[in-house]
C-alpha cells in the first residue's frame, strides 16, 4: 500500500511516519507545508492518505478557517485522484466543542466524510490530548511547555484540571490501524492525569536526571514522559560527565544509577574502526558508556539531515542516552581495543526487541 502523509514534518506527522518506517512501510510520501500545493499529484498512485496536516494555534479566525480549508483542499484532491482511496482523519475529542479548534476540526470532518459516500473509505480517529518528543513549547501541547522550561530552570504557569493524555506513538499507531479497519470512528484512550501530576513528575525527573541518575521507570506512562523530558535537553545536556574515583588500588566508576524498573546491563569490545549499532528505538531508553578506548557516537534524528557526533574515551568517563526516533551509532576511532558498556531500561526481549535498523550516515547521490 502506498500511503500519503500529510502534515508529515509536523510532531504527530513525524510521530506516525516513524511509527510506519519501523513497521517496514516504506512507500509513504509525505506531504509537508512546503509542498501541500502538490497535493493532487501527490495522491497519485496512492492508496490510501492519513490526514494530519491541522491547526492549533494562531487567531480564533485562522485556528477554525485553516482546518476547513484543508479539509477541503484534501477533499478535492481526492476526487481529483479517481481511484478509491481510503482516508484516515487525524480528529480530536475536542470536536464539536464551542471553541474554534473543536469548531474547525468539526467541520473538516464532515467535509472528509462526504467522500464515503462517492466510493471512498473514511476512518475517522478522535485522539485526545497527545504529548511526545519533539513537540514545539507553547504550540503542540502543555506537557512540551512544562518539559521545556523544567529543562531550562524558567518558571510555570500551572492552572490544574484533569486530561487525557495519549503518547504520539500511541496516536499513531492508531491512525496506522485506521489503514485496515472496518470501522468508521476509531478512539483510542489515553491516561488520565492531572496537569499538576504531570509537572510533579518533570521536576521528579529533573531532580534526579540533572546528575545522570534514572527516575523510576515503573510505568509506560512514566517512560514516554521521560522520553519526552529527554527530548528536550538534547543535545546540549550531553554527554553526561561521570566522577571516577581514584586511589592506589585503580579507579572506581559509578556508570549507571536508577531508581525503580527493570533494565539490563552488557559490555562490548570493538575492534578499530568498527562501528556497531545502526538503529533506533521508538520507547527503549539505552545508555552508551565507553569503559576503555576511543569512540565517536553519532545520531541523526530520524527523517533530517544533521549529525549530531560525540568524541568520547574511557580516560574521561562519560555517559551518552539515546534519544527515542534517533539513528545511532558507535565507532571505535582508537587504534586498540574499545569497551562499552550499554544499558538499556528494559529487559531485552527478542519477540519486542524495539529495534529497528538504519544508518546514521546518509547515502548522497552523485
Amino acid at each position: 500500500m502506498r500511503i500519503a502523509l500529510t502534515g508529515a514534518d509536523g510532531f504527530l506527522g513525524w510521530h506516525t511516519r516513524l511509527r510506519l518506517h519501523s513497521l517496514g512501510q516504506d512507500d509513504v510520501v509525505p506531504v509537508t507545508r512546503g509542498t501541500w500545493n502538490d497535493l493532487a499529484a501527490r495522491l497519485a498512485d496512492c492508496q490510501a492518505v492519513i490526514h494530519v496536516a491541522g491547526v492549533n494555534r494562531g487567531t480564533d479566525t485562522e485556528v477554525e478557517e485553516k482546518n476547513i480549508e484543508l479539509a477541503e483542499e484534501l477533499v478535492t484532491a481526492v476526487r481529483a485522484h479517481g481511484a478509491p482511496t481510503r482516508v484516515v482523519y487525524a480528529n480530536t475529542i475536542h470536536a464539536g466543542t464551542p471553541t474554534p479548534y473543536g469548531i474547525g476540526k468539526a467541520r473538516a470532518g464532515e467535509l472528509i466524510r462526504t467522500l464515503a459516500a462517492e466510493g471512498h473509505t473514511v476512518v475517522d480517529v478522535r485522539l485526545p490530548n497527545i504529548f511526545g518528543e519533539h513537540g514545539r513549547p507553547h504550540y503542540n501541547s502543555f506537557v512540551a511547555t512544562f518539559a521545556h522550561a523544567v529543562a531550562n530552570q524558567q518558571p510555570i504557569e500551572l492552572m490544574d484540571r484533569e486530561v487525557e493524555l495519549l503518547h504520539a506513538q500511541g496516536a499513531a499507531a492508531a491512525l496506522i490501524d485506521g489503514l485496515t479497519a472496518s470501522e468508521e470512528h476509531l478512539s483510542p484512550s489515553g491516561s488520565r492525569v492531572f496537569v499538576g501530576e504531570v509537572l510533579d513528575l518533570l521536576e521528579e525527573f529533573e531532580s534526579s536526571y540533572r546528575f545522570g541518575e534514572f527516575p523510576a521507570l515503573t510505568s509506560q506512562f512514566r517512560i514516554d514522559l521521560f522520553n519526552t523530558y529527554r527530548a528536550a535537553l538534547f543535545p546540549q545536556r550531553y554527554p553526561i560527565p561521570l566522577r571516577p574515583q581514584t586511589d592506589p588500588r585503580g579507579t572506581f566508576v559509578e556508570t549507571i544509577r536508577s531508581r525503580g524498573g527493570e533494565s539490563q546491563s552488557s559490555v562490548s569490545t570493538t575492534h578499530s574502526g568498527v562501528t556497531r549499532g545502526e538503529h533506533y528505538h521508538l520507547s527503549k531508553i539505552e545508555r552508551f558508556v565507553v569503559v576503555q578506548g576511543s569512540a565517536r557516537i553519532a545520531l541523526r534524528r530520524m527523517f533530517h539531515d544533521d549529525v549530531i557526533e560525540f568524541d568520547v574515551t574511557g580516560d574521561q568517563p562519560c555517559a551518552v542516552d539515546m534519544p527515542m526516533g534517533w539513528a545511532h551509532n558507535i565507532t571505535n576511532t582508537g587504534s586498540d581495543l574499545l569497551v562499552t558498556q550499554f544499558w538499556a531500561h528494559e529487559l531485552f526481549r527478542p519477540d519486542a526487541p524495539d529495534t529497528y535498523a538504519h544508518p546514521v550516515a546518509l547515502e548522497r547521490s552523485a
